[in-house]
């Protein structure tokens, strides 16, 4: 039987639910020690997420320490429960955070506090309605990207989701037009309902803000393979991370090239923690037939851990 090689995935912002990781505090002995740790570094954190209101925790500022909680608490509980280390971690946009937790590069406190800071800043670089987001389907990235780079105004591409799903970022009026021309080129574009352009050179502000404070946390060797989000790479070192967390900010979420970087290195199963299965989703539409599962409660971690058994 051939061996099962991990990933964990780790999700970015959309993924949020309120009640996330409620259960697993209770099920969950290692779960619960990330998220009172958590909770120490944000106080409020553990509220907002099982509490809400849903408009709480949607805030950029909420959501994303939140997500990494959630990711790394839904690990821990893996761990625990007796599933195999990840030799692999991938985290979507923020979610590179947690997967650097989950690699012992990043210390969980200095995670959420830095996440926290992040959504702030990203938050803040834009004035609110002057930027847009949309998803563009049905149309290879490629094609969208030329698209954007013929468009009048500040439009970019921000996420390559899948061979045909890609996401863009910028001015609003820019993405109204790229949107209405890939349209009529026989795409299909959804505006996304975010509080600013993610992923684009108008997070310059943001990417500026972060530096500082991505330079002033401890960073340990990774424990396993990172692919990240700008280079759809391996982190070569610990140190690469203080310039590649910054450069995320404003740079494309190179979502295919990284899962494809994930097969290429041997990767077999793919299990996503946190809160979702969006990113299983866009494995399941990027790799195929890759084995694909989820862990965000207790329901979920056992039927992953029968899953592998059953294996």
């Amino acid at each position: 039987m051939a061996e099962t090689v991990l990933a964990a995935l780790f999700p970015g912002q959309g993924s949020q639910r309120v009640g996330m990781t409620k259960d697993l505090y209770a099920g969950s002995e290692a779960a619960r020690r990330v998220l009172d740790d958590a909770e120490r570094a944000l106080p409020g954190l553990l509220a907002s997420m099982w509490e809400g209101p849903a408009a709480t925790l949607q805030l950029t500022a909420n959501q994303q320490p939140a997500l990494v909680a959630a990711g790394a608490a839904a690990y821990a509980a893996w761990l625990e429960a007796g599933g195999p280390e990840a030799r692999f971690a991938a985290g979507h946009s923020l979610g590179e955070f947690t997967a650097l937790v989950a690699a012992g590069t990043l210390g969980l406190a200095d995670a959420v506090r830095l996440v926290h800071r992040r959504g702030e800043a990203m938050q803040h670089a834009v004035p609110e309605g002057v930027g847009a987001m949309a998803a563009i389907v049905r149309l290879d990235g490629d094609h969208v990207e030329r698209v954007c780079a013929e468009t009048e105004g500040v439009v970019e591409v921000a996420n390559r989701n899948s061979p045909q799903q890609t996401v863009i970022s910028g001015e609003a009026d820019a993405v109204a037009r790229a949107s209405a021309r890939l349209s009529q080129e026989g795409g299909r574009a959804i505006a996304l309902k975010v509080s600013a352009p993610f992923h684009c050179s108008l997070m310059q502000s943001a990417a500026d803000a972060l530096a500082p404070l991505v330079a002033a946390v401890p960073l340990a060797p990774p424990r396993m393979g990172v692919v990240c989000n700008v280079t759809a790479d391996l982190l070569p070192d610990a140190e690469s991370a203080r310039d590649l967390l910054v450069r995320q900010v404003t740079a494309p979420v190179r979502w295919v090239e990284s899962l494809e970087r994930l097969g290429d290195l041997g990767a077999t199963r793919f299990v996503e923690f946190g809160s979702g299965t969006v990113l299983g989703g866009l494995v399941a539409r990027t790799l195929t037939g890759a084995d694909v599962t989820a862990v965000d409660d207790v329901r979920s971690l056992h039927a992953a851990l029968a899953t592998r058994t059953a294996s």
